[in-house]
């Protein structure tokens, strides 16, 4: 009876020690499974941001800190839509420092015929005229909001939308459309957009944005806005060109 025991524990432990060598040989082949997947998919599974070479004759612009799309868009004498399609970029808002970029050749050249004319105020002229032809192509904003009703009667009175989709509460429309080339002044125009910066005559902390419908004497302007006092109507208020004031337009 003592041996036949002693035979059946001799029996249970050499079926354990069986049983985690086996479970040692799975782990072993898990993680030679991963290196050889890593190895021969790697670009595609686990470098899923590897850089593909862009086509013969592109430039490559490598994404800096601070860019955006349109942006880089407007300095190649484009629309950032075209880049986004271009790229196969997914989120067009969504770019990465040191990611690259590929500007197609015929764009990147647009305006360089020019270069070998000596009259250089002449080829600032042309490249300006170019670079404030980008236009937008959809509105963005949200619907209530004084940036909807710029970009919305903007369109109705010059047919296009304002290029600049991200980076774009009221008080940067200024500096934005400087970097489309959009005519940025502190004289009102009829029909111009104009900026006020936070807490200049009223506006918020985001600032406001407007459309000068009418201009009246000593800098004087009527504009229609939304998002003045009642967030879905629309209504004409009095500004005064001045400090913290600009006015935008692409002509």
């Amino acid at each position: 009876m003592l041996l036949t025991k002693k035979q059946g524990l001799r029996s249970y432990l050499l079926q354990r020690k069986f049983v985690s060598i086996a479970a040692g040989h799975v782990v072993v082949m898990g993680v030679l499974a991963a290196v050889l997947l890593n190895n021969a998919f790697g670009t595609h599974v686990f470098g899923a941001y590897a850089f593909a070479p862009c086509p013969a004759g592109d430039k490559t612009y490598t994404v800096q800190a601070g860019d955006t799309l349109g942006a880089i868009a407007a300095r190649n004498q484009t629309t950032w839509q075209s880049l986004a399609s271009h790229n196969k970029l997914m989120n067009a808002n969504a770019l990465f420092i040191n990611q690259n970029l590929c500007i197609p050749a015929n764009l990147a050249s647009v305006g360089m015929n020019v270069a070998s004319k000596s009259n250089m105020s002449a080829v600032e002229s042309t490249q300006h005229l170019a670079a404030s032809n980008v236009k937008g192509y959809n509105n963005i904003f949200s619907y209530g909001q004084c940036t909807w009703w710029a970009d919305e009667r903007y369109r109705q009175l010059h047919g296009t939308y304002v290029p600049w989709t991200n980076n774009a509460n009221a008080a940067q429309w200024a500096s934005r459309a400087a970097e489309y080339n959009w005519h940025v002044s502190s004289q009102p125009v009829r029909g111009s957009i104009i900026v006020l910066q936070p807490g200049v005559q009223g506006a918020w902390g985001t600032g406001h944005v407007g459309v000068v419908e009418q201009v009246m004497g000593s800098g004087h302007v009527i504009a229609s806005n939304m998002n003045w006092g009642y967030s879905s109507q629309v209504v004409d208020v009095q500004f005064n060109a001045g400090p913290g004031v600009s006015f935008v337009s692409n002509y």
